[in-house]
């Protein structure tokens, strides 16, 4: 695992030690920010169920100016934490130790809007249209925001979830990434 491309264009990152994270492959990787960048100029991102970092890190690296990090394992926390100062970007980062709901009432409260929000929950427990529902409802994605979904192949999400539209899917092997946007009124 590395940072694909941007300013930490070739860093390796840490895995989270043990199997109970699944990180992103490099090659998915690539392919869901050739979906929804692949650069941008600042904004600010929620990494829900960070692992390694590896999602958030590189939207960082590619120009993103904050990023939250929110896991609920804490062998997950200390290795994006160690990944994040080898990049140099834990001036640009939050890390916390919490479960996926309490993150998002959390972020509520704070009324901060994110310019992307990266939702990898483990395969086997599926919340991505629970989640999908209370961002919109609690209005966390920005305007021009995008909400990138990964979970396993058989399954498949909504088109619609509240104001929230599935506007592309691709699969890769076990993985499938959806992207959401805000629909236009």
């Amino acid at each position: 695992m590395r940072v694909i491309s941007g300013t930490q264009k070739g860093i390796p990152l840490k895995a989270v030690p043990g199997n109970s994270t699944r990180p992103t492959t490099d090659k998915v990787k690539e392919s869901i920010f050739n979906m929804i960048g692949p650069y941008f100029s600042g904004g600010i991102g929620l990494d829900l169920y960070a692992g390694s970092g590896g999602l958030g890190i590189e939207a960082l690296s590619r120009g993103f100016s904050k990023m939250i990090f929110v896991d609920k394992d804490m062998k997950a926390i200390q290795t994006v934490k160690s990944n994040l100062a080898a990049c140099h970007f834990s001036d640009q980062s939050e890390v916390y130790r919490n479960d996926a709901e309490r993150a998002l009432k959390a972020v509520a409260k704070r009324e901060l809007e994110f310019d992307g929000i990266f939702l990898d929950p483990p395969y086997a427990k599926q919340q991505l249209e629970r989640l999908l529902k209370r961002i919109d409802e609690q209005n966390l994605l920005a305007e021009d925001g995008f909400i990138v979904c990964e979970y396993g192949s058989g399954d498949t999400l909504s088109e619609k979830i509240g104001s929230l539209l599935q506007i592309r899917t691709e699969t890769y092997g076990m993985i499938r990434v959806s992207i959401f946007k805000r629909g236009k009124e």
